[in-house]
């Protein structure tokens, strides 16, 4: 094989561009598995004085949605519903104040629907709270992981025997897996 000073040129060059391409190509898929796309999907929605005018058990309206993230969650303001688009595990907290309207003592609960049904094991049971408390108000908070399905109709209900009403509330969803 005879090769001149040329010939040898050439094929360095040509091995010095495919090695700045190769490693232009790994730079590339070194970035994207270190930096995934993050899909979130998120949902925060609001419930203040007015959304829920009811006493005792309901189920909470929330009149605006202030963060909507992505596809796997839907709410129409004013609306009791949470529509869930699609099959997943989901972070639900939320926070729901209720409010006596008398001057004895009081109690209530807040629990989780999934299509109609109360999730027992999303029941939030409040103390009973004497006539002396500030304003006669209390805040129940939770955080629950669940498994839904696409179409799942997801409520938060208050549960109260007295005259409770329910000014104030929040509910947080995030779709984690």
């Amino acid at each position: 094989m005879n090769c001149n000073k040329d010939n040898i040129c050439e094929i360095i060059k040509n091995i010095s561009l495919f090695a700045l391409i190769f490693l232009i190509i790994a730079l590339v898929i070194f970035i994207v598995i270190a930096n995934p796309v993050d899909n979130k999907n998120i949902l925060v929605s609001i419930a203040t004085s007015g959304d829920n005018t009811g006493e005792g058990n309901i189920i909470v309206n929330f009149g605006t949605n202030e963060i909507t993230v992505g596809n796997a969650l839907s709410h129409t303001n004013g609306s009791n519903e949470i529509i869930i688009n699609e099959n997943g595990i989901y972070q639900i907290s939320y926070q729901l104040t209720g409010v006596n309207q008398g001057n004895e003592r009081f109690n209530f609960n807040s629990v989780i629907l999934v299509n109609g049904i109360p999730l027992n094991s999303t029941l939030n049971e409040g103390a009973v709270l004497s006539e002396d408390i500030i304003n006669n108000r209390y805040t129940l908070t939770s955080t629950v992981i669940l498994n839904l399905s696409a179409n799942d109709i997801l409520q938060l209900g208050g549960l109260s025997l007295e005259d409770i009403t329910y000014p104030n509330a929040r509910i947080d969803i995030e779709k984690i897996s």
